[in-house]
């Protein structure tokens, strides 16, 4: 921390000394500008090659953007996204000079005339002081204004601009936030209370209700919570998993969250159960921590408790309970048989999950529904239609157990009708796993999941879905 404090410093004199060389006062700094002036001032930061007066410049118009109302900065966006597009006679003008001769220099033109002029003025906004935090909050503000731009029905051209804007980011956020910049910090009860309550604020799956539900997940000897950092947004989790250590695969979430338990003695833990894991910059969306995420905690808890052999997650099932109701309503569904069905009308009733007899009867032909919805149901890219299982099968785990009732909070039952499901990660197996999902689209699953499935189920056609 001592080092990117005095990078800190380094940066923020070379601003100051910049300021004078572009003619900046302090108080210049504090003003408020238009999105149109906002813009100049990035045109001017791209043409400029001084090291200082780039840095203030950056500084400048990152600090001014932040004072800017949200259609002020969203007009700002539009204005860059449709700005700072690439230069298309350029671009065709250095395919000519390639085709007529097809030297490394002329590939090299080439490349430089096909970036969108954006991307070189991302890389020059981050120049300045704490510049890569606040080019994720942008990046924020541009997923507001291409969902704007589509329910307003925009220009075409205009949506595609601010698409290509956004593949800019995520294109130099790939690069910035690769795995060789992560660091993996283990969360526990001394970690200093700035963090933890970022992490009560950014968990997305299991709601921590204070700081006393904070200390029931992290300081139990049974219980482990790792997060990856990253050096330009210090103390901000990029991404955290919440990790309970047991003496077998838990069927639900309820016993683990339990608010009075008793605390599993170390060498009896056989299996670590992943049940939450939260993305923290919805900025970064897109760009891949959680497969590394994973990856390096069952490392690090393999080896630091040798008694684990079993690694497997307790997760939601996000998409299924909208897909079972389109099925219920099709006129000709292809993931339930009709008596399913008509045994699932019974889901529409209050309480029904408090009621044995209701209990079984919805089993019977919920569990065989989940098995179409993770073995068939496809979008059009041929990949299941749960982004939960896209994002484990993905990374080589194996659908490995279908826990009915696994999650009977209100959210649990909305979002999936209490159904979660058990991934494996199995060491041996997840490069198998990953490569024939990868290449075949072939979801890796236990026997056990694939007998639930019914063999007189129609043939299943692709689902083109938002969210998937």
């Amino acid at each position: 921390m001592a080092a990117i404090s005095f990078f800190g410093d380094l940066l923020q004199t070379i601003s100051d000394r910049g300021r004078d060389l572009i003619g900046i006062g302090r108080g210049d700094l504090a003003a408020r500008a238009t999105a149109q002036e906002l813009v100049k001032l990035c045109e001017d930061l791209i043409s400029r090659r001084g090291e200082a007066s780039g840095v203030a410049l950056a500084r400048l118009i990152l600090e001014r953007y932040a004072t800017l109302a949200r259609p002020e900065r969203t007009g700002f966006l539009r204005l860059v996204a449709t700005e700072f597009a690439a230069d298309h006679a350029a671009v065709d003008e250095a395919i000519a000079a390639y085709r007529a001769d097809p030297t490394r220099a002329a590939l090299g033109a080439l490349h430089d005339a096909a970036e969108p002029r954006s991307q070189e003025l991302i890389r020059r906004l981050n120049l300045a002081k704490d510049g890569t935090r606040a080019l994720v909050r942008m990046r924020e503000d541009l997923f507001g204004l291409r969902r704007e731009l589509r329910q307003e029905e925009a220009d075409p051209d205009l949506i595609d601009a601010a698409d290509s804007l956004d593949s800019d980011f995520e294109h130099l956020f790939a690069s910035w936030f690769n795995r060789g910049f992560l660091v993996l910090r283990h969360i526990d009860w001394t970690t200093p209370a700035h963090i933890l309550e970022k992490i009560i604020r950014y968990e997305a799956v299991h709601e921590i209700t204070g700081w006393d539900d904070l200390r029931r997940r992290i300081e139990p000897t049974d219980r482990r919570c790792f997060a990856f950092f990253h050096p330009a947004l210090v103390d901000e989790p990029l991404i955290f998993v919440e990790v309970a250590l047991t003496a077998g695969i838990a069927p639900a979430i309820a016993p683990i969250l339990a608010h009075e338990r008793e605390p599993l003695p170390l060498k009896a833990a056989t299996t670590a159960i992943f049940y939450s894991i939260s993305n923290c910059q919805k900025g970064l969306a897109g760009v891949t921590f959680g497969n590394f995420l994973i990856k390096q905690v069952v490392e690090d808890l393999a080896r630091e408790i040798p008694s684990l052999k079993t690694f497997v997650t307790l997760s939601p099932v996000p998409g299924f309970s909208a897909w079972l109701d389109r099925e219920r309503r099709s006129d000709a569904p292809q993931g339930l048989t009709r008596d399913d069905v008509e045994a699932l009308r019974i889901i529409d009733e209050p309480d029904w999950q408090t009621d044995k007899a209701k209990c079984e009867a919805v089993r019977k032909a919920m569990i065989p529904a989940a098995a179409a919805y993770f073995l068939r149901a496809k979008n059009e890219r041929g990949r299941p239609l749960d982004p939960v299982a896209r994002f484990h099968l993905g990374n080589g785990a194996r659908l490995e157990r279908l826990n009915f009732l696994g999650d009977v909070s209100p959210k649990g039952l909305a979002q999936s009708r209490g159904l979660m499901v058990n991934y494996l990660y199995d060491l041996s197996a997840i490069e198998k796993n990953h490569e024939t999902y990868a290449n075949l689209g072939t979801v890796a699953a236990s026997s056990a999941v694939s007998r639930e499935l019914r063999s007189n189920l129609p043939p299943m056609r692709a689902v083109a879905l938002a969210e998937a």
